[in-house]
């Protein structure tokens, strides 16, 4: 992991302002920050690793759990929520045991909310990697868990 890193601080200067772009590459190269990168980002930029931590929890798109196999988004914009979005969360969090922005234990999956995915009107929607699944409910969502090894 070391010299992976390395490579990456090698195209930025060592100021704060690079922070963000540095995270990005390194969530690109490794599918999550760790908590071995944020050391080594702080002592490169020589800023706090809380600097880090603020910065990078802050911004949705950065994670700190390694990702699962498959990742799964579900759907919590209005129309979602008011057709059974968090029900469906709720079900997902009790059955594979996490919850949002973790992933289970054999790293087969990753747990998300989203404020919305963009298909309103085949609320409530939840995504598994790239496939988008309409009008979920409980039990075709349970059933659809077991296709994704």
């Amino acid at each position: 992991m070391p010299e992976k890193i390395e490579s990456i601080f090698e195209k930025y200067e060592r100021t704060p302002d690079q922070l963000i772009p540095v995270l990005q590459d390194v969530q690109k190269q490794y599918g999550y920050i760790a908590a071995e990168s944020v050391k080594m980002i702080s002592r490169h930029l020589r800023i706090s690793e809380n600097q880090i931590f603020g910065v990078s929890s802050f911004y949705a798109q950065f994670r700190f759990n390694p990702p699962g196999r498959h990742s799964i988004k579900v759907c919590l914009g209005t129309a979602c929520h008011v057709r059974g979005g968090a029900t469906l969360l709720d079900m997902l969090e009790r059955e594979l045991g996490i919850g949002c922005g973790e992933t289970t234990p054999d790293r087969r999956f990753d747990l998300e909310r989203v404020a919305c995915l963009g298909c309103c009107a085949l609320s409530p929607v939840v995504q598994v990697d790239a496939d988008i699944y309409s009008r979920m409910t409980v039990n075709k969502l349970s059933e659809l868990l077991k296709q994704y090894e």
